[in-house]
């Protein structure tokens, strides 16, 4: 009798700790969602799907055609993105993206406001030694705008680790507490829809 009663306080035991841990994250994560629709918070998010690594070497600002752009499933995770930003009563929201197509593509395929471009988001892939000032210029443009404003950031990779340290995936998504600082403080990570 004795043994069962302490096999039995030993699996509550364990069931306590495994299954707190994905509680205490779902609470986080709902926490994060909050200071983002209160304007406490930021979405950073990479571009959605573009195939490929960098830009062709023809690349022109301005000119899709010599870039890459957003693939089938990427325009998807956008309109993902979009519903997801609406169910949680995010929409609509301010959206400052990198002026490469593909990150603008991804705030337009969101329909959720209107897409503004920031030069602060723009890649620094082949201009690596803009990463420090780029990155110091964008906390410190992001921290001068009104801290009501539900705000998107999309931009690159190269950007979000620079800033962040983490190397996040096509579509991925990070809330970030304001004022945004470096490194910033992260409270959630949010896949690709």
């Amino acid at each position: 009798m004795l043994r069962s009663s302490v096999w039995g306080r030993f699996a509550a035991l364990v069931l306590c700790c495994v299954c707190a841990p994905a509680n205490s994250a779902q609470t986080t994560v709902e926490a994060a969602w909050q200071q983002l629709r209160s304007g406490s918070a930021l979405l950073l998010l990479r571009h959605t799907d573009a195939p490929g690594l960098g830009d062709p070497a023809n690349f022109t600002p301005g000119d899709c055609s010599t870039q890459r752009n957003l693939s089938p499933l990427g325009r998807e995770q956008a309109a993902r993105w979009g519903r997801l930003l609406q169910q949680q009563g995010i929409a609509p929201l301010r959206i400052l993206s990198s002026s490469w197509c593909r990150a603008i593509d991804t705030g337009k395929g969101m329909h959720v406001g209107k897409v503004e471009t920031l030069q602060a988001l723009d890649s620094f892939f082949t201009e690596r030694d803009n990463a420090n000032r780029q990155t110091q210029a964008l906390i410190a443009q992001i921290n001068a705008l009104e801290r009501s404003q539900r705000l998107v950031l999309i931009s690159h990779q190269v950007n979000i680790t620079a800033l962040s340290g983490i190397y996040p995936a096509s579509g991925e998504g990070l809330i970030l507490a304001l004022p945004l600082t470096q490194p910033p403080t992260v409270l959630a990570r949010i896949a690709a829809p």
